[in-house]
């Protein structure tokens, strides 16, 4: 009987289109699922949306939808980028589902019941984006300490959940199981940062709105997310509270939950605690990625500096932009994207190590061998560092995997693919073929190159999944089993098939080129886009519009740009990024603390590279005068204008 392993994503928040920094644990999630299918196991992988809470009901009233059309929009925004990337989930859990929520009532009520859930009241400070409570303490100069963004001071009743009673039990646990938190780091950081300090009680119902599970017994409240995000991974399979489900019988306890860095604190403390206080096992290992930047910073649509699967794929292709970002990101520390980044580890990697050992090899067998993979028999001791580098390198990227250190798998790979191109300069081929005498030491030459394609090809299988059919498509061979790689020497003599190069070199100079040329035909059509419209209109079409009161927070100059500004405006509870064609009218320093009018429904767009989420009005004259619209008294910013 195969051996199980049950492997989860994080859900993904069902508020906006993920962006490649989101899209990235999906992809590492389905390289290691790939890698213990290749191995023999039994795979189960769960990925899903999160789609409750305020911020998805606010977004959604901001576009006058209903919260379950908003989340049904995004929820297919999340699955196409997920299927873009080749990702071999096996079921997509939505909270919004029937037994999902279901389930989650019953666990409330299971914990109420015990005298684990009780009610009281919240005073404190929230986050709307982060879900989370915080105290004044907590607070980063007055922001979430998380996200860095305002927090609004909330009050209202609430049900709390008993943390501090397991605080205990978690920490034994913790030391009892050393690989249950990963990597180490992270654990550190949970038992020095949280636990050690004490456990307060968990906030796990609200009042301030609607969308979400009610409480059974007290309709006024709705399950907050703690509870009915984290129980996805039971819920999915099966569970109930008295009827465990069949998947959840077999899979149960979860192998390991891959998750991002930020939300670690909610998956080895919270879960734990709730999985503790249902009697059920807890997950083996909670692993706990870093993330991945834009350069050095992180991914935000306010800062402009966001990338999605989808686009990348249309540059690069799909088995590319899974490389990259696989191969970039280091074990515990964040990684780095940019299009340079990109192009460079493409055109060394991808064009160069790989696509060209496999097309120098492949014509080279078509024109010394007549396409037929030739014999093994004349070996030297060259032959031999190769063969004992390609036997070290299978053991080594499983061990590297093993542990999920997908990025140092891949390099070993790669440094065989390296080591094979310079074995190729070492035994010159072309200078064998010169010599009748020569054909067998020729032929075995060929043949180690095509061994070490086929290794090869089956190694890249989790992280290349379409590339390595490719690769073996050319050479002539179809073994993909983990077993038919333990040994140098599976190759059999077939025909091999000349294809297209797997990756073309790209110009790194007109790459960029015609990027900045997209960015600048994007913006120009943007402003075309904020051209006023002379033409009559009736009351309806000026009620599409949408006019809010903000604040501007903070302003700066848009680089390579003699107009524009952006600004953080604070409308509401919200934050928006808005550019404006305003440099030579205003400075940034001027800018900050104005109230201004916004048009908060327009299409976001990006100007200069920038993203801009609204526009903010002003009045000019013939003469070239500019000047803010603002309103006459002091008004509360996120007031309506109408």
């Amino acid at each position: 009987m195969k051996e199980k392993f049950y492997i989860t994503t994080a859900i993904a928040y069902a508020s906006r289109k993920p962006h490649i920094g989101n899209t990235y644990e999906i992809i590492l999630t389905d390289a290691i699922a790939r890698q213990k299918r290749l191995l023999g196991y039994d795979v189960y992988f769960l990925t899903g949306s999160d789609e409750h809470g305020q911020k998805v009901q606010d977004l959604a009233k901001e576009v006058g939808i209903t919260p379950k059309e908003y989340v049904d929009n995004i929820v297919s925004e999340i699955k196409k980028s997920w299927d873009i990337m080749d990702t071999s989930y096996d079921q997509f859990i939505r909270t919004t589902d029937a037994h999902h929520e279901k389930v989650v009532a019953h666990i409330f009520q299971k914990l109420y019941d015990q005298g684990d859930i009780y009610k009281n009241e919240y005073e404190g400070y929230y986050c709307v984006p982060c879900e989370t409570f915080f105290t004044e303490t907590q607070l980063d100069d007055g922001k979430c300490p998380d996200c860095g963004r305002p927090v609004s001071k909330a009050k209202e009743e609430a049900y709390f959940f008993k943390m501090a009673k397991y605080q205990e039990k978690l920490m034994k646990h913790i030391e009892d199981n050393p690989d249950f938190i990963s990597p180490p780091s992270r654990k550190n950081e949970m038992i020095n940062n949280f636990l050690k300090p004490g456990l307060s009680d968990l906030c796990v119902s609200r009042t301030s709105f609607d969308w979400g599970v009610k409480v059974p017994f007290d309709d006024k409240h709705v399950i907050y997310v703690w509870i009915d995000a984290l129980a996805n991974y039971i819920t999915a399979m099966g569970y109930d509270v008295d009827d465990k489900g069949e998947l959840y019988q077999k899979f149960w306890p979860c192998d390991v939950h891959v998750i991002g860095k930020d939300i670690l604190r909610f998956h080895t403390i919270y879960w734990p605690i709730i999985l503790m206080a249902l009697g059920e096992p807890l997950p083996k290992k909670v692993f706990g990625h870093p993330w991945l930047l834009f350069g050095s910073d992180k991914m935000s649509k306010s800062k402009g500096n966001v990338m999605y699967a989808d686009e990348l794929v249309k540059l690069f292709g799909v088995d590319a932009v899974r490389f990259y970002v696989l191969s970039e990101m280091p074990y515990a520390q964040d990684g780095s994207i940019t299009y340079e980044t990109i192009v460079a580890r493409y055109n060394s990697e991808l064009a160069n190590t790989l696509g060209n050992l496999l097309s120098r090899t492949v014509a080279m067998v078509g024109k010394y061998f007549d396409g037929i993979v030739p014999a093994r028999s004349n070996e030297e001791g060259t032959d031999n560092e190769l063969v004992t580098l390609a036997e070290q390198t299978v053991q080594k990227s499983k061990e590297l995997m093993d542990e999920f250190r997908t990025a140092d798998a891949l390099d070993a790979i790669f440094t065989l693919l390296r080591r094979s191109n310079k074995y190729i300069d070492e035994t010159e081929p072309w200078a064998l073929a010169k010599d009748e005498s020569n054909k067998e030491r020729l032929g075995t030459v060929l043949y180690n190159l095509i061994e070490v394609l086929r290794i090869s090809s089956v190694l890249l299988m989790p992280y290349m999944p379409s590339t390595s059919l490719k690769i073996q498509e050319q050479i002539g061979q179809s073994a993909i089993s983990w077993d038919s790689i333990q040994s140098f020497g599976g190759s059999i003599s077939t025909e091999v098939k000349k294809g297209e190069a797997l990756f073309n070199r790209i110009d790194e100079a007109k790459f960029m080129k015609d990027l900045a040329s997209s960015r600048e035909s994007e913006a120009e059509t943007a402003k075309e886009d904020e051209t006023p419209k002379k033409a009559e209109i009736s009351i309806d079409d000026f009620t599409k519009c949408e006019i809010k009161v903000g604040v501007v927070k903070s302003c700066e100059a848009v680089k390579k740009s003699e107009k524009l500004l952006v600004s953080q405006i604070q409308i509401g509870s919200e934050v928006r990024q808005i550019v404006s064609g305003i440099r030579k009218h205003y400075s940034p320093e001027e800018m900050v603390g104005k109230k201004v009018l916004v048009v908060t429904n327009l299409k976001p767009v990006k100007l200069c590279g920038v993203l801009s989420s609204g526009m903010v009005l002003a009045a000019s004259d013939e003469n070239g005068n500019l000047s803010l619209c603002t309103t006459e008294k002091d008004i509360a910013d996120g007031s309506e204008v109408r």
